[in-house]
């Protein structure tokens, strides 16, 4: 990190790169300019500083979920330097450990056949389709 640039604050969509909650920095310029992502339970800009102690909000795959930020890290390292940066609420543990859940059931209970269709299956299945309409 540059010595002119501050220790004490970070862009907020260069923090969720570092800590990998996204692929891309561009990835996380469009949750936030989404509204997928708050800070301090306000809506931001991709160029909002982010400091020690703030509250983070983002959805995560279907469920909001909420963070601490604990850390600035001055790279994109490892996931395992990457998790020291922030820590889950408990509230919001549960909440996507019970979503998961929900969902696990659902696939059980969705009907799956036991193989793919041969190609003569797949003929009578387009031409069922193709009479239908």
């Amino acid at each position: 990190m540059p010595a002119d640039e501050k220790t004490d604050d970070y862009r907020l969509d260069k923090w969720l790169w570092h800590v990998r909650f996204f692929k891309t920095r561009s990835l996380a310029t469009a949750a936030i300019n989404g509204g997928k992502v708050h800070l301090n339970a306000e809506r931001i800009k991709p160029a909002h500083r982010v400091r020690l102690g703030d509250r983070l909000s983002l959805m995560l795959q279907g469920v909001v979920a909420e963070f601490e930020v604990l850390g600035l890290p001055a790279r994109r390292g490892p996931a395992s330097e990457a998790i020291k940066c922030y820590l889950e609420t408990a509230a919001s543990a549960e909440r996507r450990v019970r979503f998961k859940e929900q969902q696990r059931l659902a696939n059980l209970s969705r009907p799956r056949p036991d193989s793919r269709p041969d190609k003569r299956e797949r003929r009578r299945l387009m031409r069922l389709h193709r009479d239908q309409t």
